[in-house]
């Protein structure tokens, strides 16, 4: 798989959770569409935006199994939770419930509300009964869960489905971070129930940079307001629901990104991605064995509670300047991470990986630590 990647190959690439890496016949596809707008601004962005956004968003709802009608497309993931967050009229008494695993800058977003912030701790390895244990923290203060689906700093899976059915019972409104999950997980959004649920396409699923959405569902949609107001706000034209109207149109912007959806969705189906997702959870938990060997570190979750991405404890005083010394010496790329006082590292494992790519980091670790 390397060879239908832009990446370059003299880079051990174990960082695709950060911003993700586009296959050559996707960014084609992309910069096609780029040269079409350029071709005639005009045409392309006031005459045929609509239904090109239109037939993408159909491409989005058949992957997400989900309507058309209840997603739009977003730059990224923390741009959709900035619009429900600031969307959602949260007095100073009310609170958030959320985890302590999740990504900084949505941390950033949900204090910017001025709620309580309620951060349920799950020290790690992670062996409690996490939906009794996350529940522990609902109160009748509580109005909104915020979690993520994967979370980014120690890549573990957490249970979302069945935290939004208790919180629909409850009468609790669920906003799902999913940032890393379209591409890496099967994900069915009618089934799943959440309020709120916001992803990368950018990232495991390999579109361009630049490609998200937020799901909503139809009967919330009223409650979000437009980060950006544009001619949607008033003209009918500009859609065909108000939920769609009101975001869809933010002024001149490069939708590129967006109409190459479905050539990333084909790209995948023709490559048997199913059978490749799977490969690569195998090849992450033998190198995440492997590390752990080495490093004589505890796990921090089973097998069954990551996919393609893991977070490993590093034994060292600075993981940052580790970091530094695998990218400067070996040309290994990877996070660093310090969660809760402690240093860890974040390996991905995508198609264009190999079993030499597992074998440089761990040559790499074994000669620095």
């Amino acid at each position: 798989m390397r060879d239908l990647f832009l990446l370059d190959p003299d880079v051990v690439f174990l960082n695709h959770g950060s911003f993700g890496a586009c296959p050559k016949p996707v960014f084609e596809a992309y910069q096609a569409w780029q040269l079409r707008l350029e071709r005639q601004p005009v045409e392309f962005l006031g005459r045929q935006f609509n239904a090109l956004m239109a037939e993408a968003r159909m491409a989005a709802g058949h992957y997400l199994h989900a309507s058309a009608d209840d997603i739009m497309f977003l730059p990224n993931a923390t741009f959709g939770i900035n619009l429900v967050a600031r969307s959602l009229e949260l007095a100073p008494g009310d609170e958030i419930l959320t985890t302590d695993h999740e990504y900084g800058a949505v941390d950033y977003t949900w204090d910017y509300t001025g709620a309580k912030i309620v951060r349920q701790a799950f020290p790690l390895p992670l062996t409690s009964d996490f939906v009794e244990e996350f529940w522990q923290g609902v109160t009748p203060h509580t109005k909104v869960i915020a979690i993520s689906h994967i979370t980014s700093p120690t890549a573990l899976m957490f249970p979302v489905e069945e935290i939004c059915r208790r919180a629909r019972e409850a009468g609790i409104i669920t906003v799902i971070d999913g940032a890393h999950v379209p591409g890496q997980l099967p994900l069915d959004l009618t089934a799943l129930d959440a309020d709120f649920y916001t992803g990368n396409f950018h990232k495991w699923l390999c579109a361009p940079k630049g490609c998200a959405f937020l799901y909503a569902r139809r009967e919330l949609q009223h409650l979000l307001k437009p980060l950006v107001v544009s001619w949607g706000w008033q003209d009918e034209s500009f859609g065909n629901t108000p939920f769609i109207r009101h975001h869809q149109w933010q002024g001149t912007r490069d939708v590129a990104s967006f109409l190459s959806l479905p050539a990333a969705i084909q790209f995948q189906q023709e490559h048997d991605w199913d059978a490749i997702r799977q490969a690569c959870h195998e090849l992450a938990v033998e190198t995440r064995r492997r590390i752990n060997g080495l490093t004589g570190e505890m796990p921090i979750c089973t097998d069954d509670q990551f996919m393609q991405m893991f977070t490993v404890a590093i034994p060292t005083d600075d993981v940052f300047a580790l970091k530094a010394q695998l990218y400067d010496t070996y040309k290994i790329e990877l996070p660093a991470i310090q969660w809760q006082g402690k240093p860890y590292m974040r390996v991905s494992i995508q198609g264009y990986n190999t079993g030499a790519d597992a074998d440089a980091l761990l040559a790499g670790l074994s000669a620095l630590l």
